[in-house]
């Protein structure tokens, strides 16, 4: 670690000046290549590992088994309201 990012300053003193070159923290290299491919990876794996879990909740069918009773029939059964014109 740097000596020079631990320097005590009283409020009237100036804080350090680091140079452009110096003050940039992220280099550009194969390193961060091989972050950035792994991740994206990972985050595939567990969003398909997440799917195959629950794939058979996905793939079912909720059963439509009819109504039961005449006062359910009627529940689903409106009338349409006629078509409203402008003159």
């Amino acid at each position: 670690m740097p000596a020079d990012i631990h320097h005590h300053t009283t409020p009237n003193e100036a804080p350090p000046r680091l140079s452009a070159t110096r003050a940039r923290q992220g280099r550009w290299g194969k390193h961060i290549f091989w972050v950035l491919i792994a991740s994206t990876v990972l985050a595939a794996m567990a969003l398909f590992g997440a799917w195959s879990y629950r794939a058979n909740d996905l793939a079912a069918v909720e059963v439509n088994n009819g109504v039961q009773t005449p006062a359910e029939a009627q529940r689903y059964d409106t009338r349409p309201s006629p078509a409203r014109q402008t003159p």
